[in-house]
C-alpha cells in the first residue's frame, strides 16, 4: 500500500467535475434549449417558471445523462479489480494506469466513483420502465373499475385490495427470493403484465381510427411489432437482435415492481374516473354514441393526466429506493451489480475518518430520488393552476 500515492482534496474535487464534462455540455445545451423555447414546450417548458421546478429538471437530466454517458465518465470498469487499490481512500492513484480512484475503492478493490456512475444506468434502466408498465396495468384496470363499476368494480377493486393488504417489504422479498426465481412464476406474471401495454395501444388506436383504416391499420401493424418484439425479448428472452433482454434477476425485480404498483395506480385511476364521467363533456360524449372505450381514452384519461404525471414521478422515486433496498439487502440483483443498494452494502462494514465509500451511492440515491420528488411538486403546481 505504500506504493499507492494520492490526490489532494481539490484535485479530487476537480477531477469529478472534469469527468462529467460530457454530462455538464449536454445539461447546458438542453436548459439553454428550454428556456429560449419554453412557452412552445407545453407542461414541460412551464416547469421553468419556478426555482422548484428547474431544480427537478437539472437533478433529473444531470442523472438521465450520466447514465446515458457512463462509459464515458467512468475512468474504470466497475467490474475490473487491482488488488493493490484495495479499501484505498479517495483519490489514491492506481500505479499501472495512473488514473485515480476518486472516490477510493471497495473491499473488492473496484472503483468506487465509476460503480456509482454505471449504477445510475441500472436504475434509469428498471425504475422508469417498470413504473412504466405499472401504469399500463393500472389505467387499464383502473378506466374499466371507475367507469362500468357494478360486479367489474367490485372483483378489481377486491384484487387491488388484496394486493396493497401485504406488507411491501415482504411482499417483494417473497417475489424476488431465489427460490421464487427457479419457478415459472416469474416469467407467467410477466406474461400477463407485459400485455398490457399491447392491448391499451392496439384499443386507443382502435377506438380513435376504427372508421379510418388508412390509419388504423398502420398503428396496429407498428404496435403489434414493436409490442411483439419487446414482449419476446423480455418474457421469453428471445430478441432476435439481441437489444432487449433482462436476466432472470432482473426480470423478478421488474415483475415485483410492477405487481406492487399496478394497485395504487389503479386506485388513483378509478378514482379520478368517478369523479370525470359524471362532467358534462362525458354525458356530450354517450349522447352522440361513442363506445364506452373511446370515452374511458379519449375523454377520461386526458383530463386526468395532471395527477397521473405527478404519481409518476413520485412512484419512480419509490421504485429508486426499493430497488435500492433490495439491493443493500443483497435480493433481486448480482452480487457483483453497481447498482447503488449494493454499493451501499459493500461499503457499510467499513469505517474511515475520510469519505466513507458509502457516502457516494448513498447521495447519488438521494439526489436522484430528490429530483423526481422536486419534480412531482413543480407539476402539482402547475396542475393547480390550470
Amino acid at each position: 500500500m505504500g506504493t499507492v500515492e494520492y490526490l489532494t482534496v481539490t484535485q479530487i474535487v476537480l477531477g469529478v467535475l472534469v469527468r462529467f464534462w460530457i454530462v455538464w455540455v449536454a445539461l447546458g445545451l438542453v436548459l439553454a434549449a428550454s428556456f429560449t423555447f419554453k412557452k412552445r414546450l407545453g407542461l414541460y417548458g412551464q416547469l421553468f417558471d419556478s426555482g422548484v421546478g428547474i431544480a427537478g429538471v437539472v437533478l433529473c437530466l444531470f442523472w438521465l445523462f450520466t447514465a446515458m454517458f457512463a462509459s464515458h465518465i467512468s475512468p474504470f470498469n466497475p467490474l475490473t479489480q487491482i488488488p493493490v487499490m484495495k479499501d484505498v481512500l479517495p483519490g489514491a492513484i492506481d500505479p499501472a494506469s495512473g488514473k485515480p480512484f476518486l472516490f477510493g475503492g471497495d473491499k473488492l478493490a473496484r472503483d468506487v466513483f465509476s460503480r456509482m456512475v454505471y449504477g445510475s444506468r441500472i436504475v434509469l434502466a428498471i425504475a422508469p420502465a417498470a413504473t412504466a408498465f405499472a401504469l399500463m396495468v393500472g389505467i387499464t384496470l383502473g378506466l374499466a373499475a371507475g367507469y362500468f363499476g357494478g360486479r367489474i368494480d367490485t372483483f378489481l377493486s377486491f384484487l387491488a385490495n388484496l394486493v396493497l393488504a401485504f406488507p411491501v417489504i415482504l411482499l417483494f422479498y417473497l417475489l424476488v427470493t431465489p427460490g421464487i426465481m427457479d419457478t415459472p412464476i416469474p416469467y407467467a406474471m410477466a406474461g400477463l403484465f407485459f400485455v398490457f401495454p399491447i392491448i391499451f395501444f392496439c384499443v386507443l388506436f382502435y377506438t380513435r381510427f376504427r372508421h379510418r383504416p388508412e390509419r388504423l391499420y398502420p398503428l396496429l401493424a407498428v404496435t403489434l411489432v414493436l409490442g411483439g418484439w419487446v414482449y419476446a425479448g423480455l418474457v421469453f428472452n428471445a430478441d432476435p437482435l439481441n437489444l432487449i433482454s433482462l436476466a432472470p434477476n432482473e426480470l423478478n425485480i421488474f415483475v415485483a415492481v410492477v405487481f406492487a404498483s399496478s394497485p395504487g395506480v389503479f386506485r388513483i385511476v378509478r378514482g379520478l374516473t368517478m369523479d370525470i364521467k359524471t362532467r358534462d363533456y362525458v354525458a356530450a360524449a354517450q349522447t352522440r354514441g361513442e363506445r364506452p372505450w373511446y370515452i374511458m381514452l379519449w375523454e377520461i384519461l386526458p383530463n386526468a393526466r395532471g395527477p397521473l404525471i405527478v404519481d409518476t414521478c413520485l412512484r419512480v422515486g419509490y421504485t429508486t429506493i426499493l430497488l435500492g433496498t433490495l439491493g443493500y439487502f443483497g435480493l433481486g440483483l448480482a452480487p457483483e451489480s453497481p447498482d447503488w443498494g449494493t454499493a451501499i452494502k459493500d461499503a457499510s462494514r467499513l469505517l474511515r475518518s475520510a469519505i466513507h465509500p458509502a457516502l457516494p451511492p448513498t447521495i447519488a440515491l438521494m439526489s436522484f430520488v430528490l429530483g423526481l420528488n422536486l419534480l412531482a411538486d413543480a407539476l402539482r403546481e402547475q396542475s393547480l393552476k390550470d
